[in-house]
């Protein structure tokens, strides 16, 4: 480090926390209002999956305000709004695919003469049928792409092995991101022809590259600018894009600033969630509880086009082992084509679905061999000397780098798991109506984008003469704190205070063909690339003072307390600015970087498609009123491992957060559809996200300690995924409870995820009845 008085790795305030709490955080929707500028408003289809058999506009177009209606046949370029596929167009032009979809784009003066309009087009579909469910698309075999299939070892033979087989479905359902900044897009073209975007997108080139595909214009006449997100969560890294695309589109006919914004009807009725999965699996466990075979099968509901959906599956496979050795395995999944919006990225992206799955098997081994559920899973963690410690896919885990047997320590061990749970039996055995469950959930998660060219990033530093530095990158800031890690890292390189670095909205003029800010690889990669570029200009910096100092030995110049010195001369950082200016020294730098040594087969899905893995382990204990169904968490322990923590206080509050999404996720955010493929849960009165009331008070959450990780910026590991899947924990934690129920300790809990009230009351009952 160049000084002590370096910010890594000590608390820091978040960049955006007093704009957040005051109200001054500028949002897309937050910018002035230009001359002339419209609003525009998407007509979308009434039907799930239809034939468009008329669409007239020309009665809607003679309403007073409105400027322009625009449909399919108005795009000069590409009609597509998928990411890759080209298998969802932007405004419907034959064929609906799910209910809502884009048909028409009204651009008026105000919400409500669009509106107006919209009562006025004429549109008729011949409806076609529809396909809504996993399962109704397994029965008519609608699938989107081949199955993927990860092999290994002897799966009759580990069969033939086990004392135990438990056979079972693991389902989930979705969940909507509910960012709280609706998708936005606010479009105009300046005087030299230039589309300039602001849009709340994690992909802003993605983004760039969707609009010159509809406009049909090269990239380089598209400017995509994301200022802040009001949240994104996977939500906005692909499906920002159609909103930008209309408004271009819409700016480019009418020649007039364009503004469109979703309601949060409008979001949950026409933008994907977190995948709903179906699972069917087979585990044979030897009679001490070794976990011999697995057989799964997995699928998972992709909704109407392609979208992310094949590397979310990968990456669900990538997670069925989660921390568990598993010898013969044979795993299957496929992605159900469905008449639903598209599903997308979701934080975790596939992973939770795929650990809730080995967690489920876990716990219903245990629940019918009358084992504690953590010692079984303890007994096929990996770092057990007979394992092979090698995942599925056969990316060896480095015995340097298994934190399990750490975790373990920190939250078992010292947390007195045995203790407690003994303690909470004992509850259960004297209270008839409130039970008691306690629980563990270990994580193991990948960090790395699948598709290995996304593993890049870029950023771009001018230092001013007066010592002031303007800090660009191609990471985008939705809440999560990676500006002020950027800001941190750079100002460590430099041996300033961070309150000299300002740090630039990310465009794509300033930093071009970025990734999209997701797989939890913000820091990893726009931290390396900032580094990189205040390397190069540190370096000249060195040059000036050795030049100034007369001094051949540039290893002894120190960056340090907004000062340089060699020990023996010494100069004010924004006075070597002065001198490296006068002396035309250029002071603007790139930097970048990609993840190295990373390459997997597609088709096998063998290799080594993760850079590293983050790891952590939380403690859960619930309680159940048996009469309503109702739970509430008592207490909570995580570990989490960060690494060499960047900053310390922004990783704990991702951790708490993560947890939190992960608890709506598995007990209370029910999304659901009509037989129509109506969604009916489109806003908070009838979608509940966890809030603060939620959660324990007992709610500790603590970095592993001495866990610095090689070959990453700084020893620090990634953060805003892994955590998400510690909730999973309440799952087991709330089966022990069900359990204590019945008076039969070897019964399975059949318990349907959400863990809503209705459900959990549905369990206690099947187990009070098979008692």
């Amino acid at each position: 480090m160049n000084s002590t008085a370096t910010p890594l790795g000590k608390p820091s305030p978040h960049d955006s926390a007093v704009l957040h709490v005051t109200g001054r955080a500028q949002y897309v929707d937050d910018r002035p209002h230009q001359r002339g500028q419209l609003i525009a408003f998407i007509v979308g289809s009434p039907v799930a999956h239809g034939e468009l058999i008329e669409l007239s506009v020309d009665a809607a177009l003679e309403t007073p305000g409105v400027h322009a209606i625009l449909t399919h046949q108005d795009i000069p370029g590409i009609n597509d709004a998928s990411p890759l596929a080209h298998d969802e167009e932007l405004l419907v032009s034959k064929n609906a695919i799910f209910k809502e979809q884009p048909v028409a784009l009204i651009a008026g003066e105000s919400i409500e003469a669009c509106r107006e309009a919209a009562a006025k087009i004429k549109m008729d579909f011949r409806e076609l049928p529809h396909i809504l469910t996993i399962e109704d698309a397994i029965a008519q075999e609608s699938f989107l792409g081949p199955a993927s299939t990860l092999v290994g070892g002897d799966l009759k033979a580990g069969f033939e092995k086990s004392a135990h087989i438990v056979e079972g479905t693991s389902i989930n359902g979705a969940q909507d991101h509910f960012y709280l900044e609706t998708q936005a897009a606010d479009v105009f073209f300046d005087d030299d022809g230039l589309c300039r975007v602001y849009s709340s997108t994690q992909h802003p080139s993605e983004v760039q590259a969707k609009v010159a595909e509809t406009l049909a214009v090269p990239k380089g006449k598209v400017v995509v600018t994301c200022p802040r997100m009001g949240g994104g969560f996977g939500g906005k890294e692909t499906q920002a894009g159609p909103l930008a695309q209309l408004a271009a589109l819409a700016s480019w006919q009418t020649g007039r600033p364009i503004r469109l914004r979703y309601t949060r009807d409008e979001d949950m009725k026409r933008t994907g969630n977190r995948h709903d999965w179906y699972s069917r699996y087979k585990a044979g466990f030897s009679a001490e509880g070794r976990l011999l075979a697995l057989e799964v099968d997995t699928v998972s509901n992709g909704g109407c086009s392609l979208d992310l959906s094949r590397s979310i599956l990968q990456r669900c496979l990538f997670h069925l082992d989660n921390c568990y050795d598993l010898p013969n395995y044979h795993l299957r999944g496929r992605i159900a084509r469905t008449h639903l919006p598209s599903n997308t990225a979701f934080r975790g992206f596939g992973g939770p679905q795929g650990m809730l799955v080995i967690e489920n098997i876990m716990t219903h081994a245990a629940e019918v061999m009358g084992l504690d559920p953590w010692s079984l899973r303890a007994r096929n963690l990996y770092g057990n000397e007979t394992f092979r410690n090698t995942t599925p896919f056969g990316q060896a885990i480095a015995p340097s780098e298994n934190r399990i047997p750490q975790l373990v320590e920190a939250v078992v061990d010292s947390g007195a798991y045995a203790e407690r749970r003994l303690k909470v039996e004992t509850f259960n055995r004297t209270s008839r109506f409130i039970k008691r469950g306690i629980g563990v959930m270990p994580v193991k998660f990948g960090i790395s984008f699948t598709a290995s060219f996304l593993n890049q990033a870029g950023a771009l530093i001018l230092i001013y003469s007066d010592g002031s530095v303007q800090l660009n990158h191609g990471g985008t800031e939705m809440g999560q704190g990676l500006h002020t890690k950027m800001r941190a890292i750079c100002a460590h390189e430099f041996g300033i205070n961070i309150d000299q670095i300002h740090l630039m909205a990310t465009s794509t003029d300033k930093v071009p063909n970025t990734s999209a800010t997701a797989a939890s690889s913000g820091s990893d990669l726009n931290g390396q690339a900032v580094r990189a570029a205040a390397i190069k200009l540190k370096k000249r910096l060195t040059d000036v003072a050795a030049e100034l100092w007369s001094t051949a030995n540039t290893s002894t110049i120190v960056f340090a307390d907004d000062q340089v010195t060699d020990g023996v001369n010494i100069i004010s950082f924004k006075e070597l600015c002065q001198k490296a200016y006068f002396n035309q020294v250029q002071l603007s730098a790139t930097g970048f970087y990609k993840t190295p040594d990373l390459k997997f087969d597609a088709t096998t899905l063998k290799g080594k498609p993760f850079h590293y893995f983050a790891f952590g382990m939380a403690m859960v204990e619930v309680e159940i009123n048996g009469f309503t169904g109702e739970h509430f968490l008592r207490q909570v322990d995580i570990t989490h491992d960060c690494g060499n923590s960047l900053l310390p206080n922004i990783d704990i509050g991702q951790i708490e957060g993560a947890f939190a999404q992960g608890y709506g996720w598995l007990t209370m955010e029910e999304f659901l559809h009509g037989p129509r493929g109506d969604v009916l849960t489109h806003g908070p009165s009838t979608y509940k996200i966890p809030t603060g009331g939620d959660l324990p008070e007992h709610f500790k959450v603590e970095l592993l300690d001495k866990a610095p990780q090689d070959n990453v910026i700084h020893g620090s590991k990634a953060v805003g995924e892994p955590p998400f899947m510690l909730a999973i924990g309440v799952v087991t934690a709330l089966r022990h409870a069900i359990q204590a129920f019945g008076a039969d300790e070897n019964q399975a809990v059949n318990l349907k995820l959400p863990a809503t009230s209705e459900h959990v009351l549905d369990a206690i009952e099947a187990q009070r009845s098979q008692s």
